[in-house]
């Protein structure tokens, strides 16, 4: 069994982003099908935005240490699936609403309640905006720097 691999990327806002992807060759599903696998899941949960472009497949190929042939599978695959689309030469990019992912208006909706519950939650302690900023900015680093790969925070 492989370690697992911590593949290289940059968010759609200029960001690096780390995936990992964990392999098995001694498994009995193909590594196509592994990598598929848990890209499809990244996606799905966000960790793996809409928009967001997938490394090419040379290069996914490199770090992890796959044939080129197998990540162009995986991607082929992920691409009938309706999780990514290819683009030509610019590359392939997570669909706007992937399959099995959360719509994008609930995340929006579930992001702008739990903004509200902490708003409502300070002006009770009496907290000024400047306090509440640096509590939130605070809190996010924490989270981030407690993830030991964080790929992209939710939006």
């Amino acid at each position: 069994m492989r370690s697992p691999t911590i593949v290289n990327l940059t968010d759609q806002t200029g960001r690096k982003r780390h995936l990992v992807l964990r392999l098995d060759a001694a498994a009995a599903i193909p590594l196509y099908e592994q990598v598929r696998a848990q890209l499809s899941v990244m996606v799905a949960v966000g960790h793996l935005e809409p928009g967001s472009r997938l490394p090419t497949v040379r290069d996914l190929a490199s770090q992890v240490e796959l044939a080129p042939g197998t990540v162009a599978r995986t991607y082929r695959e992920l691409e009938r699936d309706g999780v990514v689309e290819g683009r030509g030469r610019s590359g392939t990019f997570v669909v706007d609403e992937p399959p099995h992912s959360e719509p994008i208006r609930e995340r929006q909706e579930r992001v702008q309640a739990a903004a509200n519950r902490f708003a409502f939650e300070l002006r009770q302690l009496g907290v000024s905006i400047e306090t509440a900023h640096a509590a939130i900015d605070e809190a996010v680093i924490e989270l981030a720097d407690s993830e030991p790969n964080p790929v992209s925070p939710p939006p």
